[in-house]
């Protein structure tokens, strides 16, 4: 994924939620209940990013689905990976007979 497009994107959702929004704002009715235009804002900005936002929404997308595929192919070892490896350690340096061994139960 490349950082400028996921940039635009996030600009351009902002956008479309901060000036209508702000049009809204400049009403009496919603002078008086800003959540309601708030929620109008919204609505509007998910029906404008919806219609006019759909290609910078691809090549976010897009440049994840890249990513993921390369991280696949290249076998890079995740997180999980890497804490499952940590966890498998630590049993292992706290077994006492031996890696086959159960540790001892503690005792009261």
């Amino acid at each position: 994924m490349r950082a400028r497009s996921a940039l635009v994107y996030t600009v351009l959702r902002l956008l479309a939620f901060l000036v209508p929004l702000g049009i809204l704002l400049l009403f009496p009715v919603f002078q008086e209940l800003p959540w309601l235009a708030a929620i109008f804002a919204a609505l509007i900005g998910l029906s404008l990013s919806t219609l006019f936002l759909r290609r910078p929404l691809d090549k976010v997308t897009g440049g994840l689905a890249e990513r993921r595929a390369q991280r696949a192919t290249t076998g890079r070892r995740t997180g999980a990976e890497t804490d499952a490896d940590a966890e498998d350690a630590v049993v292992d340096a706290t077994r006492t007979d031996g890696p086959d061994a159960t540790p001892e139960a503690p005792r009261a």
